[in-house]
C-alpha cells in the first residue's frame, strides 16, 4: 500500500488550521470586560428586543385552556414540583421553605383568594407577587393555567359547598355533626 501526497498533504494542511480552535478567545456571562463602557461583559438586550417565542407565549396566556382531567392532572403535578416547597400539598402555605425562615405565603383557602380568578394566579404565577419572585422562565403559559385549574380544585376540595354534595355524602355529613 502506497500513500498518495495530495491526500496526505490536504489532510495535513486541515489539521493545522484546526489549532488553536478549542482555544476561542470568550467570555463568561458575569465575567468582567473591556468591550463596554460598563465592565461586564453580560449586557442588556437593547429597549424593545422582542424575544421570537414572545407572541406565542402571550397568545398561551390570553387563551384559557378547555377544563379537563388531563388539564387537572398536569397542573396537579406542576403544582407538587413548583409550588408545594412554599404552598404544601394542601394550600395552605405552610411548605418547606417558610418553615426555614422564609416569609409565609398565604393560604390558598383563604377567603381573598378563594375568590379569585384563575387569571389571578395565572399572572402572579408569570409576574411574581410579593416575595413570590416569577417563575415565567420555569413555567410555560399552558402549564401556568394548569396549576391555576388544580388551585381552584384544591380550594374547592377544601371548602366544597354542601349543596354540591350527594344526598347520600349529605347525609353521612349530618351524622358527623356532633
Amino acid at each position: 500500500m502506497t500513500l498518495q501526497p495530495l491526500p496526505l498533504l490536504a489532510c495535513l494542511l486541515i489539521l493545522a488550521a484546526c489549532d488553536g480552535m478549542d482555544h476561542q478567545p470568550r467570555y463568561d456571562d458575569y465575567e468582567e470586560s473591556s468591550l463596554f463602557s460598563d465592565g461586564k461583559a453580560l449586557q442588556h438586550p437593547p429597549q424593545g428586543t422582542v424575544s421570537r417565542s414572545a407572541p406565542a407565549q402571550t397568545a398561551a396566556l390570553q387563551t384559557r385552556p378547555p377544563m379537563d382531567r388531563a388539564l387537572l392532572e398536569r397542573g396537579q403535578e406542576r403544582y407538587a414540583i413548583f409550588c408545594v416547597p412554599c404552598h404544601d400539598p394542601a394550600g395552605y402555605g405552610h411548605g418547606r421553605i417558610p418553615s426555614r425562615g422564609f416569609p409565609a405565603p398565604p393560604s390558598f383557602h383563604s377567603e381573598r383568594l378563594r375568590n379569585v380568578d384563575p387569571r389571578h394566579i395565572v399572572d402572579v404565577i408569570t409576574e411574581g407577587y410579593g416575595v413570590m419572585y416569577s417563575y415565567a422562565g420555569r413555567v410555560p403559559p399552558r402549564d401556568r393555567w394548569a396549576i391555576a385549574a388544580y388551585v381552584k380544585a384544591l380550594q374547592l376540595s377544601q371548602d366544597a359547598p354542601e349543596r354540591l354534595l350527594s344526598a347520600e355524602d349529605r347525609q353521612k355529613l349530618a351524622e358527623a355533626r356532633p
